[in-house]
């Protein structure tokens, strides 16, 4: 894996522009592509004096405070092979834009689009992008493939799926190799909002009302989507998919508890409440999307990474939620 990244023509690609690198993705990802030997350049909205202590001292920030159409990506792209494109707007819990849609599409959609013509322009060999899994859909009892016909429902996932249809007509117009990944929830050291809220409400012994549920779900943990990430940056056959990632383990909401609770040393305290009850009170507190999240099955099928890439993820669920508890242990 400490190839290099290489274009579609075998050539080793040696600097790397990376999006949103002091993220939860984006400072796992500067560890691996530094290892790598690769010289890795670094975007952040604001420059603050710890930037440096969160991604490495070796690693060039480019400062841009907003990313949308009218960016100005002259100086962060000189040089660059490879840019792989993590910065977006997520979700936001208190939502206060009249539009919320067009709020995400201004950054997630046109902004992505004027950084990718930018690249193209600069002569950017390779962009990978990290989309969302939430672009085919919010969740079914079958597996997602690729083969799905995008159904967001959300603005995120719709602008998401917006800007994935930007990204594969400008690699159609310009022949710059865009390379697409879906992961579901990411989780891992430093991880944050529902999965980080489930570990401290299992690390502080509250019972939970999930015992009788039989969802599955997909997740991945952090090191494996950066595995992923640099996997499809480096395989010249990459260029121009779209690839589902996942751990591979998918587990219960039951299950799932269980297992943090194993990996933080304390015992699981689940007991059964009707799914249809649970669903009203979730409506009721305006949590209606956490309790989906909780109660339906959200799955990936991953065979198309795994046999055109060779690609499986090199942690199983079992590490990758114990070195989660480590961090969680150390900060909590």
């Amino acid at each position: 894996m400490d190839e290099g990244f290489v274009d579609r023509g075998g050539k080793s690609l040696s600097t790397v522009l990376v999006t949103g690198i002091t993220g939860f993705v984006g400072r796992a990802l500067s560890l691996r592509l530094r290892s790598a030997g690769l010289q890795v350049r670094g975007v952040v909205r604001r420059t603050y004096a710890s930037v440096h202590r969160a991604v490495g001292s070796d690693i060039a920030i480019v400062t841009i405070p907003s990313i949308n159409a009218e960016t100005d990506w002259t100086a962060a792209l000189a040089g660059v092979d490879a840019v792989v494109h993590l910065a977006a707007r997520t979700h936001v819990t208190r939502e206060r834009d009249q539009d919320p849609l067009q709020a995400y599409r201004s950054i997630n959609v046109e902004g992505t689009e004027q950084l990718a013509r930018s690249a193209a322009a600069a002569g950017v060999k390779r962009f990978i992008y990290l989309s969302s899994v939430k672009v085919n859909g919010e969740g079914r009892e079958e597996p997602y493939t690729e083969l799905d016909a995008p159904a967001p429902e959300d603005a995120y996932g719709i602008s998401k799926g917006e800007a994935e249809q930007v990204l594969r007509r400008i690699g159609t117009e310009t022949g710059m190799e865009v390379v697409i990944l879906r992961p579901p929830l990411v989780y891992g050291p430093g991880v944050k909002a529902n999965f980080l809220r489930l570990m401290q409400i299992v690390d502080r012994r509250i019972p939970l009302p999930f015992s009788r549920i039989q969802n599955k779900r997909s997740m991945i943990y952090l090191e494996n989507l950066v595995d992923a990430i640099v996997t499809c940056s480096m395989r010249p056959e990459a260029a121009g998919k779209t690839y589902l990632v996942s751990d591979g383990e998918d587990v219960s909401t039951p299950e799932l508890i269980r297992w943090i609770a194993a990996s933080l040393e304390r015992r699981a305290y689940l007991f059964p409440v009707p799914e249809g009850v649970m669903r009203f009170a979730g409506n009721l507190i305006g949590r209606t999307d956490a309790m989906n999240r909780l109660l339906g099955s959200l799955t990936v099928n991953t065979a198309k990474i795994r046999n055109e890439l060779n690609w499986s993820p090199p942690y199983t669920m079992d590490q990758g939620l114990k070195e989660t508890a480590k961090w969680f242990k150390k900060q909590f």
